[in-house]
């Protein structure tokens, strides 16, 4: 009789926990399917939703959910002046409109902004201090060091950011860019303005046969590839780079990146040596004033130095172990 009363007791208060177990899982399947219905549909109107705080915590740092989420957090304000949001945020919405219309379309993937000034909670609460930032949220567990993508080292186009959201979810995105025609435009405007000049001159084309018009040609040519600009184009990097600290960087700080304005610069410290060599050259093969051979060569000699010296120094910043330098460290 007193087992019986103890397992009478047991049941009586062990049904209610579990009966609330049920309602709980049961709200719980009801609110994910609620909430991932509310995704779908606002996925069919826009690829990339803005969330601020309440609908980011709402949607993406919920528990349960079945769904992933690329959210890119930005700061698209004037007043925050972010230089490469704004170019970032373009290449993260031909990612997202790549996807929609891709063949591995499904409704398992959503794209998010955050800006900081909509949600600088969600910037706290995740502990960042700078923009923009790409985090993978997968659909089971929190996001690991490797769901942030490194855009110091990959870029932030649209393939690079395609690539990446391969890596972390098995989703191969093939980058669809709208149409520009202004490459193709240029090109012509360019022939069109070449054919008419050569033939305004057609009776006169010696010009074409000048190895100087040639060589400032080849020259320009190496200058602009040495420099990396075909590693751009690739790429796809940021023109600058804000730092965690707030300042602004326009030298990469690895050798395995490096940024537009970064390449710039090299090519113009490229151009300056190679000018140095060109007057010391002309200064030792010229016959003449020997007063103006001599200023040749000395300025010629400066601008090797100096500006060698500063390509040394951008070279040992970017690879640490380098240890040679000259005028500068």
């Amino acid at each position: 009789m007193k087992y019986l009363i103890y397992l009478s007791v047991l049941i009586f208060c062990y049904f209610p926990y579990a009966y609330c177990q049920y309602r709980m899982k049961n709200v719980q399947s009801s609110s994910l399917a609620d909430r991932f219905q509310q995704l779908t549909d606002m996925a069919m109107k826009r690829p990339v939703f803005k969330f601020n705080g309440g609908k980011f915590k709402e949607f993406v740092k919920v528990v349960p959910r079945n769904y992933s989420f690329i959210v890119m957090f930005t700061a698209m304000a004037p007043q925050r002046q972010c230089q490469i949001c704004r170019h970032a945020s373009d290449e993260f919405v031909i990612v997202a409109n790549s996807f929609r219309y891709s063949q591995f379309y499904s409704n398992k993937l959503f794209f998010a902004t955050v800006d900081f000034d909509e949600g600088s909670d969600v910037f706290q609460m995740m502990r960042l201090n700078t923009a923009p930032v790409f985090i993978h949220f997968p659909a089971k567990g929190k996001p690991k060091s490797a769901d942030t993508m490194d855009i110091q080292r990959v870029g932030f186009g649209a393939e690079a950011i395609a690539k990446w959201i391969s890596e972390r979810t098995d989703i191969q995105i093939r980058v669809f860019r709208p149409p520009n025609y202004s490459g193709t435009v240029a090109v012509i405007m360019l022939l069109i303005l070449i054919g008419g000049f050569l033939y305004l001159r057609r009776n006169n084309l010696d010009f074409i046969y000048n190895k100087t018009i040639w060589s400032l040609g080849a020259l320009f040519f190496s200058l602009a590839m040495t420099s990396g600009q075909m590693w751009n184009h690739i790429r796809g990097p940021p023109f600058i780079h804000k730092a965690p600290n707030g300042n602004v960087a326009y030298i990469h700080g690895s050798s395995q990146g490096q940024f537009v304005l970064e390449s710039y610069i090299v090519m113009i410290l490229n151009g300056a040596v190679v000018l140095g060599m060109i007057l010391m050259t002309e200064a030792a093969s010229r016959k003449g004033d020997i007063k103006k051979r001599r200023i040749f060569a000395v300025l010629g000699l400066g601008l090797v130095a100096v500006f060698f010296s500063l390509l040394l120094s951008i070279f040992r910043n970017k690879a640490q172990a380098y240890p040679y330098s000259l005028l500068f460290k």
